[in-house]
């Protein structure tokens, strides 16, 4: 969104909001129709009607601003859906009132569970209820692209997050990360727990594991041994993508989980362990739950399975 008019302020301190949904342009009737005239008298008079509406409408928003600034000297801005013609522009700048014109609808939204306010539809129901607040209202410029900021809000319920990168790449590994941030932050809420990370879960789990299935009798205790020793996967990929000796960083944390029987991860800074829980390394519950439900599952799957067929031409093509 940017401003349509160069006299409006760029830059507004303690400015209030109004989200409106009113045309303020001349428009075309929406099914065909005619006005007709005799003379260039009753023309002229028909075309200052319609600019009158406009023009009334523009003045009830400038009275407005009047009545809800001139106690306290905010600043006024107009963010309409509409369209704003450039006389009522015009009339905006003068009276110091930065105004917005054709917001998307989704912007609008986002915009008033930002700042508070409801959204306008008739000038006439206008009241200080309906209009957010910002600490800070200003036009920055990006590249070829204008953009305007709407900061320090209070209570907000939505946001804008500027992603800025050197190539289209750069951003769309930017826009994942934070993606997969926020919905691991939405997951550790819902979840009202987490589990220590860096491999630190999987490591207790096969040591554990290992102790029980001393404890099995049979075929089972072969299965509790794989599942164990599955589980050291994850540390294993950890260790492996820092360049580390799988086997001795395996070791060295399997050690020193053993002896002090406190949650240790791989650290990927240096070869060796870390406590993720005193560094905040953490992982989601359900994630955690969602695979430890699904791998035994899948394996069980995959063992019953006793003959695999291959369908399709082979490459080449057979021989007649």
């Amino acid at each position: 969104m940017e401003q349509r008019h160069p006299d409006m302020p760029k830059f507004v301190k303690k400015c209030y909001i109004l989200n409106l949904n009113v045309s303020l342009e001349y428009e075309k009737t929406e099914v065909h129709s005619g006005f007709f005239y005799n003379t260039a008298e009753d023309r002229e008079k028909l075309a200052r009607s319609e600019r009158k509406l406009t023009d009334d409408k523009c003045q009830q928003i400038i009275d407005f601003k009047r009545k809800v600034c001139e106690k306290n000297g905010y600043g006024f801005a107009v963010i309409n859906q509409k369209g704003i013609d450039p006389v009522c522009l015009e009339m905006f700048a003068k009276e110091g009132i930065v105004g917005i014109r054709r917001a998307k609808k989704r912007n609008m939204e986002r915009i008033a569970k930002a700042c508070g306010g409801n959204s306008v539809n008739a000038v006439e129901d206008m009241s200080e209820s309906d209009l957010g607040y910002c600490e800070v209202l200003r036009e920055y410029t990006l590249g070829e692209e204008k953009y305007t900021f709407i900061e320090g809000v209070q209570n907000p319920t939505s946001c804008t997050i500027l992603i800025r990168g050197p190539n289209e790449h750069t951003i769309a590994q930017i826009k994942d990360a934070i993606r997969d941030g926020l919905r691991a932050v939405k997951n550790a809420v819902e979840d009202k727990c987490v589990i220590p990370g860096a491999g630190a879960f999987e490591i207790a789990t096969s040591v554990h594991l290992q102790k029980f299935k001393d404890s099995v009798a049979g075929k089972a205790k072969l299965g509790v041994q794989a599942f164990a020793e599955s589980l050291l996967v994850i540390p294993k990929a950890l260790a492996e993508n820092c360049g580390y000796d799988v086997q001795e960083t395996l070791l060295l944390v399997t050690d020193e989980f053993i002896k002090n029987n406190i949650p240790v991860g791989v650290n990927v800074n240096e070869q060796g362990f870390i406590a993720p829980i005193a560094n905040g390394i953490f992982d989601n519950y359900c994630s955690k739950r969602s695979w430890l439900n699904i791998a035994p599952t899948l394996a069980q799957q995959l063992l019953l399975v006793d003959e695999i067929m291959r369908a399709g031409k082979q490459a080449g093509g057979a021989q007649q």
